[in-house]
């Protein structure tokens, strides 16, 4: 959303200016509607009466408004009807990971300072901890709602982003949760939950609603002069349906998401806030979404003025609306929907439509019930704002999402009692707001890496770089500090000015003299080097993991307000790291031969295409999704799972009568599979998969169990060479063991989506496997 380079960003930023209040503004009592104790002429009005069903008040209050007034419904800053007591709603507000101020519908104040700031989506991904993705989730909406009491919120947050981090290039990989669509898609509906949903009270209410966006294939901002604004993304109907759509599919089913956010791109040649078959067709018609669809900011402009999508900005308005766009962020909507209908391009009815789904979003969130002090949530306020309750949560999701990447013998944890100076080295080791990376609020308060470390030994600093673009560094006195000090902690990596929304990288290479400074400091230094990298996207530091004097790597995204105590706590020993990478790390070589632009999914031998993700790459690594080690030692022991599951054919059907290689992943056998003994009850669709972990290190640890599954490679053209079925996160004590257990949707998880975008039951020998242990499995007819 916006831009700091493109016109867009500045009409933005001048309605945002617009929009903020006045001191007599700010004082004056604000307008709640349907507020009948104010206002008691309201009482006659149905769209007030909270007895009604919201459709009834929907239709009930669109019947009341004028043309103009619809209009006026259709933009972001919705203009208030005095009439009917409706003062202005700003529904644009963000809450990415925290409460934000990016977005005119969120300010903070001197009565509520700052928000919780957790960390930034790729680092809480990494801890593939779907409870603690939802439990963030609660925190913010409760956050959210706090603030909106005391006038300083909206109810409707455009978060989170839940787009595929397909290129490590990408500026905005850090918002995501990473490459794979099954840990995108159990993040989508576990955060969204977190945020929308009342415990006890009415399933169809909302806390606050959530957004998923961008939809979809987006996921590109700016490579070599290439935009998302006009940039159309040509994807098959495989890599469509396979790895782009389950996120956002996820959201909207399991999640029950608000609000779906189109996005900038084209995807094979339509834009996606003008495309009847992506909006009107799938978000809401195949997956039935309970709320509104908005466009990014100002999308239908951009498909106008930089797609020339459309010959008129009338046509543009007409064709958005009638693909079932409700909402525009920006003003476009506005000043050329009036025109589109006295042009006969939309009609009314289309209007009613688009609003009656906005209002129904806003009835659900009791914007529409009076004084949000006398609602359900009126008690909360800057009390409950950035509590010490959330702070902790806030250190936690950051120490479970950062990853081990290698440890020598004897490296890590490091014995405070033992190193008596510490140097701290790095142009991210005292840093505050890169932490908390983008679509960032004001955090409750900052603890740098410097001051994590510093609270547990004494430290020496020094930056080495002024910044991290690290045009110079101070690699003479850097070395001399670490050759006088026990251990040394180098805090490298990116910012904003390396990876950010409109800024998508170049190469995979630790920036400026970050290498350089790194090797030299590892080779003077008199005791363990641990290289801390802070970052949305991967590096290529093959240099580091092959450096015997670099003893420890560790990832540590953006990791939020209180990232530094999060990183001293793994350093000495305090908690024992248990993230997992979401994304593969790649060498430099693989961004020098695949351009940004290439959208597929899987490897073409014809032109020396690799592929992408660790479903379809197969050339080297420098990390792979899923890598992190511990300091405990976790071995796996398979105790229940089948090795056979048998599908029944109706007499009738064809494969009944042919070979068949795969069966489609409906029907009525996907409803009467039958497993052998070895697995649950027969006359199911699905199994369970037992594991029995151990931990037999000397910690107490968590451990990240992964199920993965490789299907038969003939049947189906472009079979990824694993896929990801599941994952369970589990504590255990020194010499404690658990089983975790599995359960397998077979037409769900062990299917795949062919060339024509179908889903197949594919046929044969499938191999499960958990780290080094495997399992074969048959699935026949």
């Amino acid at each position: 959303m916006g831009s700091s380079v493109s016109p867009v960003f500045f009409c933005l930023l001048l309605l945002w200016i617009s929009t903020v209040p006045s001191p007599s503004e700010a004082q004056s009592s604000p307008v709640f509607a349907c507020d009948v104790s104010g206002n008691p002429s309201l009482a006659g009005f149905g769209f007030c009466d909270k007895s009604l069903e919201v459709n009834d008040r929907v239709a009930d209050l669109v019947g009341r408004l004028t043309l103009q007034e619809k209009i006026g419904f259709l933009v972001n800053r919705a203009n208030g009807v005095s009439r009917l007591g409706i003062p202005t709603y700003e529904w644009w507000s963000e809450a990415l990971h925290g409460v934000s101020y990016v977005g005119p519908g969120t300010r903070f104040s001197g009565q509520v300072p700052g928000a919780t700031s957790f960390p930034q989506v790729i680092l809480t991904a990494a801890s593939f901890n779907v409870t603690l993705f939802q439990t963030i989730g609660k925190v913010v909406s409760t956050e959210a709602r706090a603030m909106y009491n005391v006038g300083l919120a909206g109810l409707t947050y455009w978060s989170p982003n839940v787009n595929i981090f397909r290129d490590p290039r990408w500026g905005r990989g850090q918002e995501t949760p990473g490459e794979d669509p099954l840990l995108s898609s159990k993040y989508a509906a576990a955060y969204v939950k977190g945020l929308q949903e009342i415990e006890g009270g009415n399933p169809n209410s909302l806390k606050v609603a959530a957004c998923c966006k961008h939809y979809t294939a987006y996921d590109l901002d700016n490579w070599k002069g290439i935009e998302r604004y006009s940039f159309n993304a040509v994807v098959n109907k495989q890599d469509l349906d396979d790895t782009y759509q389950p996120p956002f599919k996820s959201c909207v089913i399991d999640g029950n998401v608000a609000s779906v956010m189109c996005s900038y791109n084209q995807v094979n040649g339509i834009p996606t806030c003008a495309d009847p078959d992506l909006l009107s067709g799938v978000v809401r018609g195949q997956w039935k979404l309970n709320g509104y669809i908005v466009s990014d900011c100002d999308s239908v402009d951009v498909l106008y003025k930089n797609q020339h999508y459309t010959k008129t900005p009338e046509e543009a308005a007409a064709k958005s609306i009638l693909a079932g766009l409700d909402l525009n962020c920006g003003s476009f909507l506005a000043q050329h929907t009036g025109d589109a209908v006295k042009a006969g391009l939309v009609d009314e009815t289309a209007i009613n439509r688009a609003i009656s789904n906005n209002f129904a979003t806003l009835m659900r969130l009791g914007f529409f019930d009076g004084d949000p002090k006398k609602q359900m949530f009126g008690a909360l306020g800057p009390k409950d704002v950035c509590t010490a309750e959330h702070q902790e949560l806030a250190v936690e999701a950051a120490r479970q999402g950062i990853v081990l990447l290698k440890n020598a013998a004897g490296s890590l944890p490091l014995s405070p009692s033992a190193i008596k100076t510490l140097a701290v080295i790095g142009p991210n080791a005292n840093v505050t707001k890169t932490m908390i990376g983008n679509y960032e609020g004001t955090p409750c308060k900052y603890t740098t890496p410097l001051q994590g470390l510093a609270a547990t030994v004494s430290t020496t600093y020094l930056p080495g770089c002024s910044n991290v673009a690290c045009a110079t560094a101070q690699v003479d006195e850097a070395a001399k500090l670490a050759g006088s000090a026990d251990a040394t902690v180098l805090v490298m990596g990116a910012d904003q000015s390396i990876e950010a929304e409109s800024r998508d990288r170049l190469d995979l290479n630790l920036p400026g003299q970050q290498r350089e400074l790194v090797t030299q400091v590892a080779k003077s230094a008199k005791g363990p080097v641990i290289l801390v990298i802070m970052s949305g996207g991967g590096f290529d530091i093959t240099f580091a993991k092959n450096d015997d004097k670099v003893t420890s790597i560790l990832w540590v995204g953006y990791p939020g307000e209180a990232g530094g105590a999060a990183i001293a706590d793994v350093i000495f020993g305090r908690y024992n790291p248990s993230g997992r990478l979401p994304m593969t790390w790649y060498p430099q070589s693989y961004v020098e031969k695949v351009p940004m632009t290439n959208m597929n999914m899987r490897p073409d031998t014809s032109n020396g295409y690799p592929g992408r993700t660790y479903r379809f790459y197969t050339g080297e690594t420098v990390y792979a999704f899923g890598d992190g080690l511990s300091f405990s030692h976790f071995a796996h022991q398979l105790v229940k799972a089948p090795r056979l599951v048998s599908l029944p054919l109706d007499q009738t059907h064809v494969c009944r009568s042919s070979d068949c290689q795969s069966l489609d992943a409906v029907g009525p056998h996907c409803s009467n599979a039958v497993a052998d003994p070895n697995a649950n009850a027969s006359g199911s669709a699905a199994f369970e998969v037992h594991m029995k972990v151990k931990n037999s290190g000397e910690a107490e640890g968590t451990h990240t169990v992964f199920l993965f599954t490789t299907p038969p490679q003939s049947s189906v053209r472009g079979s990824p060479r694993k896929h990801l079925l599941g994952f369970e996160k589990v504590r255990l004590g020194k010499e404690e063991e658990k089983v975790v257990r599995f359960r397998i949707e077979v037409c769900k998880d062990l299917s795949l989506v062919d060339e024509f975008g179908t889903r197949k039951v594919v046929l044969g020998e499938h191999v499960l496997h958990v780290g080094s242990l495997k399992h074969s499995l048959s699935v026949r007819v």
